[in-house]
C-alpha cells in the first residue's frame, strides 16, 4: 500500500505476538527494577521480584500505575533513563498545580512515531499525500505525534497547530492537504467554515485522522458527509507516549494497539481484577519498549471492550472499542483533561465556597464549558459592575489552571441545589 505499511509486524500471528511480549515484557520488568526505585518500592511491597515475571501471564502479579503515581513522582521520580539521554519531554494540563510529565529518549520518539505512521497509513497515506497537522503543538502530545508520523511516511507536513481558521483554510485550499489530523469538535468546525465560504469544490481532503475527545458516531458521519473524507479514530494518552498507541482502519469497528509496543489488559475498576476478553471494564496498558518512561500497568480509567475478531483489514493487532466513559471524573473538553478538583482548588484559593456545578455541552460540534460558583453572602453584591468584574477575575484564574476557556456564572448563595448523597457537580450534555 505506502512505505510504511509494516506487514511483518501488523499481519503478524497471535504466536508471534505473543513471543514477542513475553520477551520485551521481561526485559522491560527488569529494567523498571534497576532503574525506576519508586516502581521497584511498589513490587517490594507487593513482593514481587523480576524473577517472578516469566510470561505475559504473570503480568497480573505487579502492581498497578495510576495518574496518583505520576503526579507523586513527579517530575522525574518514574524515569528509566539519565536526564542526559532524554531528549524531550510533553506534558498534561496540571491538576492541582501538578502536571503529569513524559519523558523520552530518542529510541522512544522513533518508536513513538512509528505507531503514528501505521495510523496515517491505515487511513490511506503514502508519500504522495499532504498531512494538514491541526492538533496542537508544544507540550501537548497531538501535533508532535502526527507531525512525525508524517515525516516517517514520507508525506508532505503542515505544522498549522491549532486556531487561526482562515490560514488553516488557505493552505488547505493552496496546498492541497489531503488527511487532516486534528481534534473532531475542531475537524466539525473546519468543515462548516468550508460550507459557509463556499470552498468546498476547493478542499482536496480524502480522510481525517481525529482524537484527543470523544465523539460519537453521529459526529463522524456529519464530519464525512461535510467534509467528503473517511474519518479515522485514533488514541492515546501522554503518559504512554501520546497519540498512536491504537488507531482505527479502513473497517472502522475499533482501534488496532501496536501490541508490539503495548500489552492492553481489561480490568473491573472495582477490584483490579482481570476481566476475560469481550468484557466491558478499565483499559490498562504497560509499555515494553519505551526507555525513559517505562509505565507498567498503568490504569487509564477509559472504559472499553478489547477483541480479537479477525479483521478485514488483514492486521492482527488486538481492537480496542471507542472509550465509552471513564471510572473516574475527568472531562476531557476541545482536548483538554479537566478535572473538577482543578476548578475546586482555583475556587478555594480566590476565596469561594466549594459550591459549584459544572455544565458540559456541545454548540455547533464544539464543546462548552460553563462553571456556575455559588457566592460567599460576604461576596455578594447587588451591583452589576461587581459581579461582572469578580466573574472575569474567575475567569482568569481558571483559564491559567485549565489551560482553556470558561464561562463563569456566578450566583447567589445557597442557590445550588444540595444533595443528601454525593454531589452533582457535573453536568455533562454532549451526546458521546
Amino acid at each position: 500500500m505506502a512505505n510504511y505499511y509494516q506487514p511483518e509486524i501488523e499481519t503478524a500471528s497471535r504466536e508471534q505476538i505473543v513471543a514477542w511480549q513475553n520477551e520485551r515484557l521481561l526485559k522491560q520488568v527488569r529494567h523498571v527494577w534497576d532503574n525506576v526505585p519508586y516502581y521497584r518500592k511498589k513490587m517490594e511491597e507487593k513482593g514481587v521480584t523480576p524473577e517472578d515475571i516469566q510470561s505475559i501471564d504473570d503480568l497480573h502479579k505487579l502492581p498497578f500505575l495510576t495518574k496518583d503515581d505520576l503526579r507523586e513522582a513527579y517530575p522525574s521520580g518514574l524515569v528509566g533513563k539519565p536526564l542526559s539521554e532524554c531528549v524531550r519531554i510533553h506534558s498534561t494540563s496540571g491538576t492541582t498545580g501538578k502536571r503529569v510529565m513524559a519523558f523520552y529518549t530518542q529510541h522512544d520518539v522513533d518508536l513513538w512515531e512509528d505507531c503514528c505512521a501505521r495510523a496515517i497509513v491505515a487511513a490511506g497515506g503514502t508519500k504522495e499525500d499532504v498531512v494538514h497537522v491541526a492538533y496542537g503543538y508544544g507540550l501537548f502530545t497531538g501535533g508532535a505525534g502526527l507531525h512525525g508520523g508524517s515525516h516517517k511516511v514520507g508525506c508532505l507536513t503542515l505544522p498549522m497547530s491549532s486556531g487561526n481558521t482562515e490560514r488553516q483554510l488557505q493552505f488547505m485550499c493552496d496546498l492541497g492537504s489531503t488527511i487532516l489530523c486534528c481534534t473532531p469538535s475542531y475537524a466539525a468546525y473546519l468543515a462548516e467554515s468550508i460550507e459557509e465560504q463556499g470552498l468546498r469544490s476547493q478542499i482536496k481532503l480524502k480522510a481525517g485522522i481525529f482524537g484527543a475527545e470523544a465523539w460519537s458516531e453521529d459526529m463522524r458521519h456529519d464530519i464525512e458527509n461535510k467534509l467528503g473524507i473517511k474519518a479515522y479514530d485514533i488514541y492515546g494518552l501522554t503518559e504512554t507516549s501520546g497519540p498512536g498507541v491504537a488507531f482505527e482502519c479502513s473497517e472502522q469497528t475499533g482501534m488496532h494497539i501496536n501490541e508490539d509496543h503495548f500489552i492492553a489488559e481489561i480490568i473491573d475498576p472495582d477490584t483490579g481484577d482481570v476481566l476475560p476478553e469481550g468484557s466491558k471494564g478499565e483499559l490498562v496498558f504497560t509499555a515494553i519498549t519505551k526507555e525513559a518512561f517505562p509505565l507498567l500497568r498503568y490504569r487509564t480509567k477509559d472504559i472499553c471492550v478489547l477483541s480479537r475478531k479477525k479483521c478485514s483489514c488483514g492486521r492482527t493487532h488486538v481492537k480496542m472499542s471507542k472509550p465509552m466513559g471513564r471510572s473516574d471524573d475527568m472531562l476531557i473538553i476541545r482536548g483538554v483533561n479537566v478535572f473538577p478538583s482543578q476548578i475546586e482548588t482555583v475556587l478555594m484559593q480566590q476565596g469561594y465556597p466549594a459550591n459549584y456545578q459544572i455544565i458540559v455541552d456541545r454548540v455547533n460540534h464544539s464543546d462548552t464549558l460553563e462553571i456556575m460558583v455559588e457566592m460567599a453572602p460576604e461576596m455578594f453584591s447587588d451591583s452589576l459592575a461587581d459581579i461582572t468584574k469578580q466573574e472575569k477575575d474567575l475567569v482568569a484564574a481558571l483559564k491559567a489552571m485549565l489551560g482553556i476557556m470558561a464561562k463563569v456564572k456566578l450566583v447567589a448563595p445557597k442557590s445550588i441545589a444540595r444533595s443528601e448523597g454525593k454531589a452533582v457537580r457535573i453536568i455533562d450534555n454532549r451526546k458521546i
